[in-house]
């Protein structure tokens, strides 16, 4: 797996449990989980909201009388 091997699994777990300490752990795995989740969404489904502005078209008798 990317050429990490388990002791630098423990390393990086270590480091992450001094940062952020044992409590907020859960909090992060969810947060993590919900983010990846969303993206996933967000990638796969079509857009919700079209933000593209569009051209309001003006008829060709209005723009002649200047109306």
């Amino acid at each position: 797996m990317f050429g990490i091997g388990t002791t630098e699994l423990l390393v990086i777990l270590g480091i992450v449990i001094v940062v952020f300490g044992a409590r907020r752990l859960p909090e992060l795995g969810t947060g993590i989980g919900q983010a990846i989740k969303n993206f996933k969404k967000g990638v796969s489904s079509k857009d919700e909201i079209d933000v593209t502005p569009k051209k309001e078209e003006v008829a060709e008798g209005e723009k002649a009388s200047g109306g």
